[in-house]
């Protein structure tokens, strides 16, 4: 057991949340109790949970002092950022300066990785990003994107994405080729639309400054004055990996995303991605981010599924092979 006191000045309402939700949410997920009583909090648990939760608690407090309205999701970025790092001070990335405004809110990111992520993509015109689902890997480039065209940076946005599932092939699905196509593409969609109304993205898909289409459809082009964001990059081949970096033009930037884990091709085809870390490497210009389930911002049972899967592939000695389901 251990009590502690907070910093004079620290805002106790922001800080403790409503009917204590946020002190609630650092008990349920640090397995320790807490009680409150003005400034001081008694802390029981186990010595390295209440340890961390001192140091999450004094690091909010901190910032309540500069009048930073404190929310659940804040208080869950702390408990993330301090999972591999007790005392990991929590200012640079859990309430990060680099904000990206969209016409729906504000996107910034939520882990050391990401904030890395955002930095590379400002400092090269090739970024890889690897790494599992939820991680924010597309989200974030997305964001960027939209932030590069707005300030008129670049004319256009093309999102791509190898149009390929696990078992299905699309010559066996009914429609014409856009009807065959956009079920593959629909979470190019969804990212568009969560951060920009739905009237507004599709005037700019008419006017072609938002093109989303199959990794096919770069074949033979030449992408000038654009952001170009290739999606589920891990399932896109060799050959395919190789026509679509070449596709570079003059004031663009590229962002390549996957999961090699999570990949759909056929036994007999490579992936891509998996050999351009050994290609490419010490080519200026371009900077490769990994990401772990350390940065999943999904729902917090993603995080413990991904590590679920990947215990149970270690200690077993199989692997997937791309086909598990980190969709």
């Amino acid at each position: 057991m251990r009590k502690i006191k907070l910093r004079e000045g620290v805002d106790l309402a922001n800080l403790f949340g409503p009917n204590d939700l946020h002190l609630k949410m650092i008990e349920d997920e640090l397995k320790v109790q807490m009680a409150a009583r003005g400034d001081e909090i008694t802390l029981d648990g186990q010595p390295e949970s209440i340890k961390r939760a001192e140091h999450i608690l004094q690091e909010l407090g901190n910032w309540t002092r500069t009048y930073h309205e404190l929310t659940p999701a804040d208080i869950s970025r702390a408990i993330r950022a301090t999972e591999t790092q007790r005392d990991v001070p929590l200012k640079p990335y859990t309430f990060s300066t680099t904000n990206l405004s969209t016409s729906k809110g504000t996107v910034n990111p939520k882990t050391p990785t990401q904030q890395a992520y955002l930095q590379a993509i400002k400092q090269s015109d090739l970024i890889i990003a690897i790494g599992p689902a939820g991680t924010g890997k597309t989200y974030l480039a997305m964001a960027m994107a939209l932030a590069a065209l707005n300030q008129k940076h670049v004319h256009r946005i093309i999102l791509a994405r190898p149009a390929v599932e696990a078992g299905e092939h699309l010559g066996f699905l009914p429609g014409d080729l856009f009807a065959k196509v956009h079920p593959y593409l629909r979470p190019l969609y969804d990212a568009l639309y969560s951060m920009m109304d739905i009237e507004r993205a599709n005037r700019l898909i008419e006017r072609g400054e938002i093109e989303i289409a199959p990794l096919a459809f770069m074949r033979g082009r030449t992408l000038d004055d654009a952001f170009v964001i290739l999606d589920e990059a891990q399932n896109a081949t060799t050959e395919q990996m190789k026509m679509f970096l070449t596709r570079l033009g003059m004031n663009s930037k590229a962002i390549v995303t996957g999961d090699i884990t999570q990949i759909d091709l056929p036994d007999s085809q490579k992936s891509g991605l998996t050999q351009i870390a050994e290609i490419l490497v010490n080519i200026e210009g371009i900077q490769f981010v990994y990401f772990t389930e350390q940065d999943v911002v999904r729902h917090r049972l993603v995080k413990a599924i991904i590590k679920a899967y990947d215990r149970f592939e270690y200690e077993s000695g199989s692997t997937t092979n791309g086909q598990g389901p980190r969709g």
